[in-house]
């Protein structure tokens, strides 16, 4: 019963917010589909859904396919098709001399240089077989800046509101299609500079009416929301703040729509309606990546580059400056992640340490740590971030490993699996199905 109240409680605060501008789509519509980075809650749980617990290359896969190119964006599923971002490369240009300089401002060797274009690329696959409807390169030219060793030019994840899909590629453009691939609209921002030539990362979100895209970078930085009907720029807010790749948050409180970011210099939210600043605190780590997650009245971001940060905060009392206020609930200064994001399910927060496979569970309200960091052998290195369903937590690694982990206030292990690829994206889980965007191969998993 406290698990469906959770949910229930997140459901309004999230649900009502990104889908209340349609009348014809209902909260069960969204539960069973993923139609965002980190599912339909923006929590990482699937409420309605009960894939297989375990797999390999001869059990539990459905069908596989070949994706072209590089990426790293979440799949976003809604009704029979399956949307994945890609950069494809596409010819052949001169590689330029200074390989630094050719990777932008600030690039480090070692990095993916920008040497060739690449074809931004929007796939639409269908779930029962695995065959391409149709693709869409919506823009092809050599990238301006290089991306990290382990990176990709198509990292931030695209969005569906079940008429619409919307694919972001940062600095190469967002694009409106419809279900069938015509364009719609587009929208450039501009480019950005990211630290150390590193790539981005973060992705757009939907609050009704409006796309909202977070643009932190070496630059001038800012958040702005945009009409989703017409791409036309419906208010801009700017931001002191330098790179972070975290994805905004859009919930419920205050009686207020709001649209939370988590950056460096501070954690702060912001007016859906207007761009206008609501609350702010300290900020958290260098090199902010981890998404918030919120439920039942509370919000959570963390990060852990160089330091670990982690902030419970009360979002009915959050107002003005909170850093030391008693809307932070409660705080949690180790083992936090660095790349991957929290995963909040029914009444437990779980996170991973750093980049490794160590699992910490708390108690969400109380902060009261109920396990960890306990190791997971299967899964020694990710990125990609947890998801639960049917009362498990599913974490896949860098290396093809993967474990399921029962959610609960005890650590166990309940099985794990490997597949023949590697996964940096997060999974997609829908009915009882479970998809893996790999470096090679888009998966689906469920029960032979």
């Amino acid at each position: 019963m406290r698990q469906k109240i959770a949910i229930a409680s997140l459901a309004m605060g999230v649900l009502l917010a990104v889908y209340q501008s349609h009348a014809d789509v209902k909260p069960d519509d969204v539960t069973r589909n993923w139609p965002q980075w980190r599912g339909p809650l923006a929590s990482g749980v699937a409420p309605n859904s009960n894939p297989p617990l375990d797999w390999s290359e001869t059990k539990n896969v459905k069908w596989k396919i070949a994706v072209p190119g590089a990426g790293s964006a979440t799949p976003v599923v809604w009704g029979d098709r399956i949307f994945v971002l890609s950069a494809v490369p596409a010819g052949t240009a001169p590689k330029p001399a200074d390989d630094a300089a050719a990777g932008g401002q600030g690039a480090r060797r070692g990095n993916i240089m920008p040497t060739q274009p690449q074809q931004f690329t929007v796939f639409a696959i269908h779930r029962k077989d695995g065959k391409v409807l149709w693709q869409k390169v919506v823009r092809e030219q050599i990238p301006h800046e290089s991306t990290h060793p382990t990176g990709t030019w198509a990292s931030g994840s695209a969005i569906t509101d079940g008429t619409n899909v919307y694919a972001y590629f940062g600095s190469f453009g967002l694009y409106c299609l419809d279900m069938n691939g015509r364009l719609l609209w587009e929208k450039d921002l501009g480019d950005m500079t990211i630290k150390n030539g590193f790539g981005e990362g973060s992705s757009p979100v939907l609050a009704g009416d409006r796309i909202l895209v977070n643009w932190d970078h070496e630059g001038d930085s800012f958040i702005v929301a945009l009409d989703k009907k017409t791409g036309k720029e419906l208010w801009r807010t700017p931001r002191e703040e330098k790179t972070a790749w975290a994805t905004p948050l859009v919930v419920e409180g205050g009686g207020k729509t709001q649209v939370v970011t988590s950056a460096t210099g501070k954690v702060r939210s912001y007016d859906v309606e207007n761009g206008k600043l609501l609350w702010e605190t300290k900020g958290m780590t260098p090199n902010t990546i981890p998404s918030p997650v919120a439920g039942d009245g509370m919000l959570y971001v963390m990060s852990g580059f160089r330091g670990n940060a982690l902030l419970a905060i009360k979002l009915s009392a959050a107002t003005g400056d909170i850093s030391e206020s008693p809307a932070i609930v409660w705080k949690y200064d180790r083992d936090t992640p660095y790349v991957p994001s929290p995963l909040l399910y029914g009444g437990e927060l779980y996170m991973l340490k750093s980049n490794n496979g160590f699992l910490t569970a708390f108690d969400a309200k109380s902060g009261e740590k109920l396990y960890g960091p306990e190791r997971l052998d299967a899964v020694p290195n990710v990125y990609a971030s947890p998801v639960g369903a049917a009362g498990r937590i599913y974490i896949v690694g860098r290396e093809g490993g993967a474990a399921a982990v029962a959610r609960g206030k005890e650590f166990k292990v309940l099985a794990t699996s490997t597949l023949d690829d590697g996964f940096d994206a997060s999974p997609a889980i829908v009915d009882n199905e479970l998809y893996l965007r790999g470096r090679k191969f888009l998966y689906r998993i469920s029960k032979d």
